[in-house]
Parts: structure tokens; sequence; C-alpha cells
């Protein structure tokens, strides 16, 4: 088989495996917004544009909405803070730094499940590691899941410490690819090191920075098993984001094309996210 074929035959596999799990799903998916269904076998009513008026009129949709795009910004914003600082720090020459390294990637490997599941025992009202140390220090307790503001705080704390070693990790690869010429260039110049990453690091790592900062929007903003196994959005609806709103009006309600409605309305604002994110910010190197 010639070079071409194969290229071709890879090509041909890959384009069918996407329509296969992702082109078909997303197309079934909008087809359901389109009819009113009390279940996956019942008897499709087609009610055009209905499900989408019905929901767009609704308080909870926008509450989602909002609550996306808090969850959202606030991850995003600790994640990348954090995971740039971290990789910094990484980059440096010290004792072990292959270990710690190592180490650092650890929270992103841990299954959902088990991070939540131990979150939960540290902020147990009884028992909890973190409720006795707020104790000793004279402070009042933390509702935790029971306070709208402390749930959100709850959720975000959480997906930060299980997605910044990704940033970190990523970060710290781009960082082997600056020339250190230029940093001993800027050294001789008389720069500190606010200076040389303000002019050089942030510079030099504009593409790879961008990528991170869009991925983790776009994850961010469809997270549902941290959200799901921590509060399932509550109390109240203050955690509840379009992901968890979508999932209970399909599983929870029985409202396939309201839920469907919601996941397409969720899809097509990621989508003109990301084509104005690209306007604003190209993918050019030069």
């Amino acid at each position: 088989m010639s070079s071409k074929a194969t290229i071709y035959s890879f090509l041909f596999m890959g384009l069918a495996v996407t329509a296969l799990l992702i082109v078909a799903p997303v197309a079934y998916a909008v087809s359901l917004s389109f009819y009113q269904m009390d279940s996956f076998v019942g008897a499709p009513r087609f009610v055009g544009l209905d499900n989408y008026a019905r929901m767009l009129s609704q308080w909870v949709f926008w509450r989602a909405l909002i609550n996306g795009f808090i969850y959202s910004l606030g991850t995003i914003v600790f994640q990348v803070v954090l995971g740039i600082g971290f990789a910094l720090v990484l980059n440096q020459v010290f004792p072990g730094r292959n270990i710690v390294r190592g180490l650092s990637i650890l929270p992103y490997l841990l299954p959902t499940v088990v991070v939540v599941l131990t979150f939960k025992w540290m902020v147990d009202g009884s028992i909890g590691v973190l409720t006795k140390v707020i104790a000793a220090l004279g402070l009042p307790p933390v509702q935790w899941f029971e306070s709208p503001g402390a749930a959100m705080a709850s959720v975000i704390l959480v997906s930060v410490w299980m997605w910044t070693p990704f940033v970190t990790t990523t970060f710290l690869a781009a960082l082997q690819t600056v020339p250190s010429s230029l940093y001993e260039a800027a050294k001789v110049d008389g720069t500190n090191a606010v200076q040389r990453f303000f002019h050089i690091t942030l510079p030099m790592l504009k593409p790879i920075l961008t990528v991170i900062v869009l991925l983790r929007a776009v994850w961010m903003f469809n997270k549902f098993d941290v959200i799901w196994l921590l509060t399932q959005g509550g109390p109240v609806g203050a955690t509840e984001h379009l992901a968890i709103l979508s999932y209970k009006q399909a599983f929870g309600q029985f409202d396939i094309g309201g839920g469907a409605a919601v996941a397409t309305i969720s899809f097509a604002i990621l989508s003109v996210a990301v084509f104005i994110y690209f306007r604003l910010f190209p993918l050019d190197t030069e």
C-alpha cells in the first residue's frame, strides 16, 4: 500500500469515528429538541421551536446560564493563575525537582468521585478535618453545601484543585521551548523577574496560553460530574448550570425535548463564544 493510500485510510477512519461518535449523537440531540417526548421510547410529537421558547422564558434557564458563567470564570482564573505560578516554580532548578514535578500531576489523575468524597469527608460537620481546623481557630462554622455562596465556592475549589495540574504541566512544557539566551540577554540589560515574565515569557507563550484558556473554558462550562456529585445543582439551584439543568429536564422531569433544547442552546453559546474568542485572540505565532 502506498504512503498516500495509507494517509487516506487513516483519514477516512478518523472521519468515520468522528461522524459515528460525535456528529451523529449531536445531530440526534438537536433533532430531539424539536419534539415533545416523555421518554426515549415514547411517541414523539413535533412541536418546532416550542421547547426553545419555553425554556428561554423560564427563570431557571437564565439562572443556570449565570451560574455557568460564574463557575467557568472562577475556575478558569484560578486554574490559569495558579497553574502558571506553579509552572514557573517547577521550571527552576532545585533539589528533587523531578520528583516534585511528578507529584504535581497526581490530582489530575485521581478519579473525580474519589476527590469529591474526600472533600465531603474533610468538610463533614462532625469529623471533618477542615471543620475541626475552623473550630480550633475560633471561626464560625461554614455551611459548605447549605449556603448558596459556600456551595459555589466549594465546587470551584474542588475543580481548581483537580485541574490546575493540567495548566501547570502544559505551561511547564511550553516553558522548555523559550530560548534561555533571551533571559540571559534580559538579565544583562538589568531586568527583574517580573519584567522578564511579562516581556519574554508571556509573549513567547501566548499561543499555548490562548489554547489553555479556550480548553478550560469549554470543559468548565460543560463540566457535570463534580457539581452533580457535590451538590446536584443545589442548594435551591445555586450551583445548577446548563449541563445540570439539561440532565434534570430530560431524566428528572422526563422532558426530553426541553433537556435537548437546553443542551443545544449551550452548544450554540459555546460555538459563538469560541468564534469570538479566536477573532479576539488569533493563534498566530508571529
